[in-house]
């Protein structure tokens, strides 16, 4: 039986080199650094210095095959997620991998075919789902004291970026680099939080504004409409260009509303079921007899290292996962489907068509534009760039 796991981290840039000071640090119980890999030489420099001795590579696929690690963390640009997963499980590792999936749902697809057949521990870094506040959201609506859901509506616009952030990175707000804005950059732990509390819908009409705040060639605003097989709607806004911008999610049940804003959880129940009150009452405005539940933690939750720790603990103890690797795939599925619904200017019932998806992506992806970036941060940790933000 393993006793502990030798970690082997995929790019140590800007999240990358968040999760080397965590590992290097000994905040997870269990696991150690066992190797470092990126192209670029002034990382493996500065991984050096905060983890002196550790093996290091410019080639990921020498480092799987090292048998220096047990396990990957993939935190490189978007596009190369599923493709060098892939490779970790083929040499037997297990995996990791940051936000999103990929960039598309076949890419996602094959993707989780290979970890299903490797029998590897697979885990993505929905690091938010360790928050409290939406943990008891889910309870709430997976539970059925919120009734049968109506509508939700998510307003995430406190992801704001300025015009230096994009210059940051030469693969940023590219096509061709990152995939795609606001949608598959920031958003995805939202949309990942909206599936995973409300359900998958059936239906995606979208419009996302490309560069509208900024000197981009992907979006930087979105707004999603959903229908779900019940009939229930559902809103989802997110953007980079507002300040001081907003986080709200609001469901709407037949048996009352929960509003996530500011950090707490408010449950306004109702003491009976509206849709019969709505066939039976005499009334024709009836009160609003309710109880209202007000969940306000202390904490945000354990985060990255949260997930990070539970990821040690499947490998060792075979502890349930908070964020299974083969999920990623749904928040995608949302993302995917508004661009291509944006795209051709029509409603998009899932699943959608993955080919004609992929087609248009590509033709975007070779029409990118690739940057000359100002250089990136070189030391980042768990700080409130990756926090709830409410």
């Amino acid at each position: 039986m393993m006793k502990s796991v030798r970690l082997g981290i995929v790019g140590v840039g800007g999240i990358g080199s968040a999760h080397l000071n965590c590992i290097a640090s000994g905040k997870i119980d269990g696991m150690s650094l066992g190797a470092v890999c990126d192209i670029d030489s002034s990382r493996i420099d500065y991984a050096k210095k905060v983890a002196p001795g550790v093996s290091a590579f410019d080639d990921c696929s020498e480092m799987f095959k090292s048998g220096k690690i047990d396990a990957a963390l993939i935190s490189v640009p978007h596009p190369l997620h599923a493709e060098i997963a892939v490779s970790a499980f083929e040499a037997g590792l297990h995996v990791l991998v940051e936000k999103p999936e990929d960039i598309s749902v076949s890419a996602a697809r094959r993707l989780n075919a290979a970890a299903e057949a490797s029998k590897k521990v697979f885990a993505i870094m929905f690091n938010q789902r360790t928050n409290p506040v939406f943990k008891q959201a889910r309870e709430i609506v997976l539970s059925g004291r919120l009734g049968e859901l109506k509508r939700s509506v998510w307003i995430i616009t406190n992801w704001y970026r300025t015009q230096h952030y994009y210059d940051s990175g030469s693969w940023r707000a590219t096509w061709s680099g990152e995939g795609g804005g606001v949608l598959l950059n920031q958003a995805p732990h939202n949309l990942d939080l909206w599936q995973w509390i409300c359900g998958m819908p059936e239906e995606i009409t979208a419009f996302c504004d490309v560069g509208k705040y900024h000197r981009i060639e992907v979006e930087d605003d979105a707004t999603i409409f959903a229908r779900y097989k019940n009939g229930a709607t559902g809103v989802f806004i997110a953007s980079t260009g507002e300040l001081p911008g907003t986080n709200r999610l609001e469901i709407s049940g037949t048996r009352g509303s929960l509003v996530v804003e500011q950090g707490r959880a408010v449950f306004r129940r109702l003491g009976f079921d509206e849709r019969e009150i709505c066939r039976s009452s005499s009334e024709s405005c009836p009160s609003s007899d309710h109880e209202t539940e007000v969940y306000q933690p202390k904490g945000q939750g354990s985060a990255h290292a949260g997930i990070i720790q539970n990821f040690c603990n499947a490998i060792l103890y075979n502890e349930p996962l908070i964020s299974p690797g083969a999920e990623g795939i749904n928040e995608l599925t949302i993302s995917n489907a508004a661009y291509l619904s944006s795209w051709t200017n029509s409603a998009v019932r899932l699943p959608f068509d993955e080919e004609l998806f992929d087609r248009l992506l590509d033709e975007r992806r070779s029409a990118s534009t690739v940057k000359n970036a100002d250089g990136i941060q070189t030391h980042r940790d768990y700080s409130e760039r990756w926090q709830v933000r409410f």
